[in-house]
Protein backbone atom coordinates (compact mmCIF):
# COMPACT_ATOMS: atom_id res chain seq x y z
CA UNK A 1 0.00 0.00 0.00
CA UNK A 2 1.07 3.03 -0.74
CA UNK A 3 1.21 6.09 1.35
CA UNK A 4 -1.03 8.07 -1.25
CA UNK A 5 -3.61 5.06 -0.62
CA UNK A 6 -3.34 5.75 2.35
CA UNK A 7 -3.60 9.55 2.59
CA UNK A 8 -7.02 8.82 0.10
CA UNK A 9 -7.90 6.54 2.82
CA UNK A 10 -7.38 8.28 5.91
CA UNK A 11 -9.10 11.71 4.32
CA UNK A 12 -11.99 9.41 3.34
CA UNK A 13 -12.05 8.20 6.80
CA UNK A 14 -11.82 11.51 8.19
CA UNK A 15 -14.64 13.42 5.95
CA UNK A 16 -17.28 9.97 7.30
CA UNK A 17 -16.37 10.68 10.51
CA UNK A 18 -17.04 14.71 10.61
CA UNK A 19 -20.23 13.86 8.64
CA UNK A 20 -21.10 11.48 11.58
CA UNK A 21 -20.04 13.89 14.13
CA UNK A 22 -22.14 17.04 13.10
CA UNK A 23 -25.00 15.31 11.32
CA UNK A 24 -28.88 14.95 13.26
CA UNK A 25 -29.50 11.26 14.08
CA UNK A 26 -31.03 9.30 17.47
CA UNK A 27 -28.57 9.38 19.85
CA UNK A 28 -28.74 5.70 20.87
CA UNK A 29 -25.73 3.28 22.78
CA UNK A 30 -24.99 1.72 19.09
CA UNK A 31 -23.23 5.19 18.41
CA UNK A 32 -19.89 4.00 18.98
CA UNK A 33 -20.50 1.27 16.44
CA UNK A 34 -21.47 3.63 13.80
CA UNK A 35 -18.47 5.49 14.46
CA UNK A 36 -16.36 2.62 14.20
CA UNK A 37 -18.08 1.38 10.75
CA UNK A 38 -17.64 5.00 9.44
CA UNK A 39 -14.01 5.18 10.20
CA UNK A 40 -13.02 1.47 8.75
CA UNK A 41 -15.22 1.80 5.43
CA UNK A 42 -12.16 4.64 4.91
CA UNK A 43 -9.75 3.21 6.13
CA UNK A 44 -10.44 0.13 4.02
CA UNK A 45 -9.90 1.84 0.64
CA UNK A 46 -6.32 1.51 1.85
CA UNK A 47 -6.21 -2.03 -0.27
CA UNK A 48 -7.99 -1.08 -3.14
CA UNK A 49 -5.53 -1.62 -5.54
CA UNK A 50 -4.55 -5.24 -3.71
CA UNK A 51 -7.92 -6.13 -3.19
CA UNK A 52 -10.63 -4.56 -4.50
CA UNK A 53 -13.38 -6.42 -4.46
CA UNK A 54 -12.59 -7.58 -0.51
CA UNK A 55 -12.71 -3.60 -0.25
CA UNK A 56 -16.30 -3.53 -2.40
CA UNK A 57 -17.79 -6.00 0.38
CA UNK A 58 -16.59 -4.23 2.96
CA UNK A 59 -17.38 -0.62 2.77
CA UNK A 60 -20.57 -1.98 1.51
CA UNK A 61 -21.36 -3.49 4.78
CA UNK A 62 -20.01 -0.60 6.75
CA UNK A 63 -21.82 1.70 5.00
CA UNK A 64 -25.38 -0.54 5.94
CA UNK A 65 -24.13 -0.69 9.12
CA UNK A 66 -23.83 2.84 10.18
CA UNK A 67 -27.08 3.73 8.19
CA UNK A 68 -28.93 0.83 10.00
CA UNK A 69 -26.96 2.47 13.65
CA UNK A 70 -28.83 6.05 11.97
CA UNK A 71 -26.03 7.91 10.82
CA UNK A 72 -27.44 9.75 7.60
CA UNK A 73 -23.91 9.77 5.79
CA UNK A 74 -23.67 10.08 2.30
CA UNK A 75 -21.43 6.14 1.05
CA UNK A 76 -18.30 7.54 -0.13
CA UNK A 77 -16.34 5.01 0.71
CA UNK A 78 -18.33 2.63 -1.15
CA UNK A 79 -18.02 4.89 -4.46
CA UNK A 80 -14.43 4.57 -4.54
CA UNK A 81 -14.60 1.08 -3.66
CA UNK A 82 -16.63 1.05 -7.24
CA UNK A 83 -14.12 3.33 -8.91
CA UNK A 84 -11.35 0.92 -7.72
CA UNK A 85 -13.00 -2.63 -8.49
CA UNK A 86 -13.80 -1.11 -12.44
CA UNK A 87 -10.52 0.09 -12.74
CA UNK A 88 -9.14 -3.47 -11.82
CA UNK A 89 -11.71 -4.73 -14.64
CA UNK A 90 -14.60 -6.63 -11.99
CA UNK A 91 -17.17 -4.92 -13.70
CA UNK A 92 -19.89 -7.83 -13.11
CA UNK A 93 -18.87 -7.91 -9.44
CA UNK A 94 -19.43 -4.45 -9.13
CA UNK A 95 -22.88 -4.41 -11.01
CA UNK A 96 -24.40 -7.49 -8.71
CA UNK A 97 -22.72 -5.30 -5.82
CA UNK A 98 -24.34 -2.36 -6.88
CA UNK A 99 -27.74 -3.65 -7.33
CA UNK A 100 -27.21 -5.55 -3.75
CA UNK A 101 -26.52 -2.27 -2.47
CA UNK A 102 -28.97 0.14 -3.65
CA UNK A 103 -32.05 -2.86 -2.87
CA UNK A 104 -30.68 -3.03 0.65
CA UNK A 105 -29.88 0.26 1.70
CA UNK A 106 -33.47 1.13 2.01
CA UNK A 107 -33.72 -1.77 4.46
CA UNK A 108 -31.18 -0.72 6.79
CA UNK A 109 -32.51 2.91 6.87
CA UNK A 110 -35.82 1.14 7.64
CA UNK A 111 -34.51 -0.52 10.83
CA UNK A 112 -32.63 2.51 11.61
CA UNK A 113 -33.27 4.14 14.98
CA UNK A 114 -35.42 7.29 12.68
CA UNK A 115 -38.11 4.74 12.11
CA UNK A 116 -38.28 5.93 8.77
CA UNK A 117 -42.41 5.78 6.51
CA UNK A 118 -41.05 2.93 3.33
CA UNK A 119 -41.70 5.79 1.17
CA UNK A 120 -39.35 8.22 3.24
CA UNK A 121 -36.77 5.36 3.27
CA UNK A 122 -36.59 5.03 -0.33
CA UNK A 123 -36.16 8.72 -0.91
CA UNK A 124 -32.91 8.47 1.83
CA UNK A 125 -31.67 5.91 0.48
CA UNK A 126 -31.22 7.86 -2.72
CA UNK A 127 -29.65 10.88 -0.72
CA UNK A 128 -27.43 8.15 0.64
CA UNK A 129 -26.14 6.78 -2.64
CA UNK A 130 -27.52 8.69 -5.78
CA UNK A 131 -27.53 6.70 -8.79
CA UNK A 132 -26.00 9.75 -11.19
CA UNK A 133 -22.67 9.43 -8.69
CA UNK A 134 -22.69 5.39 -8.42
CA UNK A 135 -22.83 5.17 -12.57
CA UNK A 136 -19.84 7.94 -12.42
CA UNK A 137 -18.02 6.08 -9.80
CA UNK A 138 -17.90 3.03 -12.78
CA UNK A 139 -17.74 5.23 -15.49
CA UNK A 140 -14.20 7.01 -14.18
CA UNK A 141 -12.79 3.60 -13.11
CA UNK A 142 -13.85 1.73 -16.30
CA UNK A 143 -12.62 4.95 -18.82
CA UNK A 144 -9.09 4.98 -16.54
CA UNK A 145 -8.91 0.91 -16.98
CA UNK A 146 -9.56 1.34 -21.30
CA UNK A 147 -6.67 4.05 -21.00
CA UNK A 148 -4.07 2.29 -19.51
CA UNK A 149 -4.72 -0.36 -20.97
CA UNK A 150 -4.68 1.01 -24.54
CA UNK A 151 -1.08 2.97 -22.99
CA UNK A 152 -0.14 -0.61 -22.42
CA UNK A 153 -0.98 -2.28 -25.86
CA UNK A 154 0.80 0.68 -27.80
CA UNK A 155 3.70 0.13 -25.42
CA UNK A 156 4.13 -3.41 -26.38
CA UNK A 157 3.52 -2.54 -29.99
CA UNK A 158 6.57 0.13 -29.68
CA UNK A 159 8.17 -2.74 -27.99
CA UNK A 160 7.68 -5.24 -30.56
CA UNK A 161 8.66 -2.70 -33.44
CA UNK A 162 11.71 -1.97 -31.91
CA UNK A 163 12.99 -5.92 -31.38
CA UNK A 164 11.99 -6.40 -34.94
CA UNK A 165 14.10 -4.00 -36.41
CA UNK A 166 16.75 -4.50 -33.78
CA UNK A 167 16.64 -8.66 -35.04
CA UNK A 168 16.39 -7.21 -38.70
CA UNK A 169 19.87 -5.32 -38.16
CA UNK A 170 20.89 -8.21 -36.05
CA UNK A 171 20.53 -10.44 -38.92
CA UNK A 172 21.65 -7.79 -41.35
CA UNK A 173 25.49 -7.22 -39.55
CA UNK A 174 25.83 -11.26 -39.41
CA UNK A 175 25.25 -11.35 -43.33
CA UNK A 176 27.49 -8.61 -43.59
CA UNK A 177 30.22 -10.26 -41.85
CA UNK A 178 29.51 -13.63 -42.70
CA UNK A 179 30.48 -12.27 -46.53
CA UNK A 180 33.22 -9.99 -45.80
CA UNK A 181 35.05 -11.65 -43.10
CA UNK A 182 34.25 -15.66 -42.91
CA UNK A 183 36.18 -15.94 -46.63
CA UNK A 184 39.13 -13.82 -45.71
CA UNK A 185 39.80 -15.08 -42.18
CA UNK A 186 39.39 -18.57 -43.82
CA UNK A 187 41.94 -18.11 -46.83
CA UNK A 188 44.28 -16.76 -43.96
CA UNK A 189 43.81 -19.86 -41.61
CA UNK A 190 44.76 -22.69 -44.57
CA UNK A 191 47.62 -20.45 -46.23
CA UNK A 192 49.37 -20.80 -42.49
CA UNK A 193 48.01 -24.30 -41.72
CA UNK A 194 49.44 -25.31 -45.35
CA UNK A 195 52.95 -23.25 -44.67
CA UNK A 196 53.24 -25.45 -41.51
CA UNK A 197 52.20 -28.55 -42.72
CA UNK A 198 54.82 -28.06 -45.60
CA UNK A 199 57.74 -26.62 -43.39
CA UNK A 200 57.46 -29.48 -41.06
CA UNK A 201 57.41 -31.95 -43.99
CA UNK A 202 60.78 -30.48 -45.84
CA UNK A 203 62.09 -31.01 -41.86
CA UNK A 204 62.63 -27.35 -41.86
CA UNK A 205 61.94 -25.05 -38.59
CA UNK A 206 58.43 -23.83 -38.91
CA UNK A 207 59.02 -19.94 -38.03
CA UNK A 208 57.08 -18.28 -34.48
CA UNK A 209 55.45 -15.62 -36.48
CA UNK A 210 53.95 -18.76 -39.05
CA UNK A 211 53.04 -20.31 -36.02
CA UNK A 212 51.43 -17.18 -34.12
CA UNK A 213 49.38 -16.62 -37.54
CA UNK A 214 48.05 -19.78 -37.72
CA UNK A 215 46.79 -19.57 -34.17
CA UNK A 216 45.20 -16.21 -34.49
CA UNK A 217 43.18 -17.64 -37.31
CA UNK A 218 41.95 -20.50 -35.49
CA UNK A 219 41.32 -17.66 -32.85
CA UNK A 220 39.80 -15.53 -35.43
CA UNK A 221 37.62 -17.95 -37.13
CA UNK A 222 35.85 -19.53 -33.58
CA UNK A 223 34.90 -16.22 -32.06
CA UNK A 224 33.87 -15.04 -35.66
CA UNK A 225 31.79 -17.88 -35.42
CA UNK A 226 30.42 -17.43 -31.75
CA UNK A 227 29.67 -13.96 -32.91
CA UNK A 228 27.50 -14.98 -35.77
CA UNK A 229 25.88 -17.24 -33.55
CA UNK A 230 24.90 -14.93 -31.40
CA UNK A 231 23.68 -12.66 -33.46
CA UNK A 232 21.29 -15.02 -35.39
CA UNK A 233 20.37 -16.44 -31.71
CA UNK A 234 16.51 -15.44 -32.50
CA UNK A 235 16.28 -16.09 -35.90
CA UNK A 236 13.28 -18.70 -36.16
CA UNK A 237 14.79 -20.58 -33.06
CA UNK A 238 13.96 -19.78 -29.08
CA UNK A 239 16.38 -17.68 -27.16
CA UNK A 240 18.69 -19.98 -25.16
CA UNK A 241 18.02 -19.43 -21.15
CA UNK A 242 18.53 -21.28 -17.73
CA UNK A 243 16.89 -24.17 -19.06
CA UNK A 244 19.72 -24.88 -21.61
CA UNK A 245 22.64 -24.51 -18.99
CA UNK A 246 22.39 -28.11 -18.11
CA UNK A 247 23.42 -28.46 -21.71
CA UNK A 248 26.66 -26.74 -22.03
CA UNK A 249 27.84 -28.21 -18.67
CA UNK A 250 26.80 -31.60 -20.46
CA UNK A 251 28.66 -30.81 -23.29
CA UNK A 252 31.82 -29.34 -21.30
CA UNK A 253 32.20 -32.59 -19.13
CA UNK A 254 31.93 -34.82 -22.83
CA UNK A 255 35.10 -33.15 -24.23
CA UNK A 256 36.89 -34.57 -20.43
CA UNK A 257 36.50 -31.27 -17.92
CA UNK A 258 34.59 -32.67 -14.99
CA UNK A 259 32.28 -30.25 -14.62
CA UNK A 260 29.48 -29.90 -12.01
CA UNK A 261 26.13 -27.60 -11.51
CA UNK A 262 25.09 -26.72 -8.89
CA UNK A 263 21.41 -24.71 -8.67
CA UNK A 264 20.42 -22.91 -5.30
CA UNK A 265 16.93 -21.33 -4.74
CA UNK A 266 13.76 -21.25 -6.08
CA UNK A 267 13.97 -20.50 -10.62
CA UNK A 268 10.57 -18.71 -10.62
CA UNK A 269 10.05 -15.20 -12.39
CA UNK A 270 13.70 -14.75 -14.13
CA UNK A 271 12.89 -12.23 -16.68
CA UNK A 272 13.92 -13.57 -20.12
CA UNK A 273 16.70 -11.05 -20.74
CA UNK A 274 18.84 -12.23 -17.46
CA UNK A 275 18.31 -15.80 -18.50
CA UNK A 276 20.06 -15.33 -21.42
CA UNK A 277 22.52 -13.48 -20.20
CA UNK A 278 23.01 -15.84 -17.39
CA UNK A 279 23.43 -18.47 -19.92
CA UNK A 280 26.07 -16.68 -22.06
CA UNK A 281 28.18 -15.98 -18.89
CA UNK A 282 28.35 -19.59 -18.57
CA UNK A 283 28.42 -20.86 -21.91
CA UNK A 284 31.56 -17.93 -22.50
CA UNK A 285 33.15 -18.90 -18.79
CA UNK A 286 33.56 -22.98 -19.77
CA UNK A 287 34.20 -21.88 -23.77
CA UNK A 288 37.30 -20.27 -22.12
CA UNK A 289 38.26 -22.90 -19.56
CA UNK A 290 38.30 -25.71 -22.46
CA UNK A 291 40.95 -23.24 -24.79
CA UNK A 292 42.67 -21.39 -21.97
CA UNK A 293 42.97 -22.59 -18.62
CA UNK A 294 44.24 -26.32 -18.64
CA UNK A 295 41.96 -27.05 -16.45
CA UNK A 296 40.68 -30.62 -14.84
CA UNK A 297 37.53 -29.37 -13.11
CA UNK A 298 35.43 -26.91 -13.08
CA UNK A 299 32.24 -26.08 -11.14
CA UNK A 300 28.84 -23.79 -12.39
CA UNK A 301 26.71 -22.54 -9.26
CA UNK A 302 23.57 -20.73 -10.02
CA UNK A 303 21.67 -18.93 -7.27
CA UNK A 304 18.29 -17.66 -7.06
CA UNK A 305 17.98 -15.27 -4.07
CA UNK A 306 15.23 -12.90 -4.17
CA UNK A 307 16.45 -10.03 -5.74
CA UNK A 308 19.38 -11.37 -7.89
CA UNK A 309 20.46 -13.93 -10.19
CA UNK A 310 24.32 -14.99 -8.77
CA UNK A 311 26.12 -17.55 -11.57
CA UNK A 312 29.81 -18.07 -10.47
CA UNK A 313 32.09 -20.08 -12.47
CA UNK A 314 35.81 -21.99 -11.32
CA UNK A 315 38.14 -23.83 -12.64
CA UNK A 316 41.53 -25.18 -11.22
CA UNK A 317 43.21 -24.14 -14.22
CA UNK A 318 46.67 -22.97 -14.21
CA UNK A 319 45.57 -18.93 -13.59
CA UNK A 320 47.23 -17.21 -11.22
CA UNK A 321 47.10 -13.69 -9.68
CA UNK A 322 50.10 -12.64 -11.48
CA UNK A 323 49.51 -14.00 -14.51
CA UNK A 324 45.82 -11.93 -15.13
CA UNK A 325 45.45 -12.65 -19.35
CA UNK A 326 44.34 -9.54 -21.05
CA UNK A 327 40.57 -9.52 -21.57
CA UNK A 328 39.06 -10.75 -24.75
CA UNK A 329 36.24 -10.50 -26.50
CA UNK A 330 34.26 -12.82 -25.08
CA UNK A 331 35.10 -11.33 -21.57
CA UNK A 332 34.39 -7.61 -22.96
CA UNK A 333 31.01 -8.97 -24.36
CA UNK A 334 30.06 -10.52 -20.85
CA UNK A 335 30.78 -7.57 -18.55
CA UNK A 336 28.90 -5.63 -21.30
CA UNK A 337 25.86 -7.60 -21.28
CA UNK A 338 26.07 -8.10 -17.24
CA UNK A 339 25.76 -3.91 -17.15
CA UNK A 340 23.09 -3.47 -19.45
CA UNK A 341 21.10 -5.45 -17.15
CA UNK A 342 22.46 -3.01 -14.19
CA UNK A 343 24.33 -6.15 -12.48
CA UNK A 344 28.08 -6.72 -11.33
CA UNK A 345 30.93 -9.02 -12.71
CA UNK A 346 34.06 -9.82 -11.36
CA UNK A 347 36.43 -11.96 -13.39
CA UNK A 348 40.03 -12.88 -12.28
CA UNK A 349 42.11 -15.63 -11.24
CA UNK A 350 42.15 -16.70 -7.63
CA UNK A 351 45.05 -16.41 -5.05
CA UNK A 352 45.13 -20.37 -4.73
CA UNK A 353 45.11 -21.31 -8.58
CA UNK A 354 42.20 -20.90 -10.92
CA UNK A 355 40.10 -18.81 -12.46
CA UNK A 356 36.59 -17.30 -11.21
CA UNK A 357 33.52 -15.73 -13.23
CA UNK A 358 31.35 -14.16 -10.85
CA UNK A 359 28.33 -12.24 -11.53
CA UNK A 360 25.13 -10.88 -10.06
CA UNK A 361 22.68 -9.87 -12.18
CA UNK A 362 19.46 -8.26 -10.55
CA UNK A 363 16.01 -9.56 -10.52
CA UNK A 364 13.06 -7.38 -10.18
CA UNK A 365 9.95 -10.16 -8.70
CA UNK A 366 7.24 -7.00 -8.27
CA UNK A 367 4.29 -8.24 -9.96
Amino acid sequence: MSRRDWAIAVGVAAALLVAGLSGRHPATDLDPLGHVLLAAGGLALAARRRAPVAVLVVTGLCALGYQAVGFDVPVVAYLFAVYGTMRAGHRAVTVVGSVVMLAALPLAILVSPHRWPVGEAFTQSRDVLELAWLVAAGAAGEALRQAERRADEAERTREETALRRATEERLHIARELHDSLTHQISVIKVQAEVAVHLARKRGEPVPEALLAIREAGREATRELRATLEALRDDDGHPPHGLDHVPDLVRSARATGLDARLTVEGHPDDVPAAVGRTAYRIVQESLTNVARHARAATASVRIDHRPDALVIRVDDDGRATPGSAPVPGVGLLGMRERVTALGGRLHAAPRGGGGFTVHAELPVDRTP
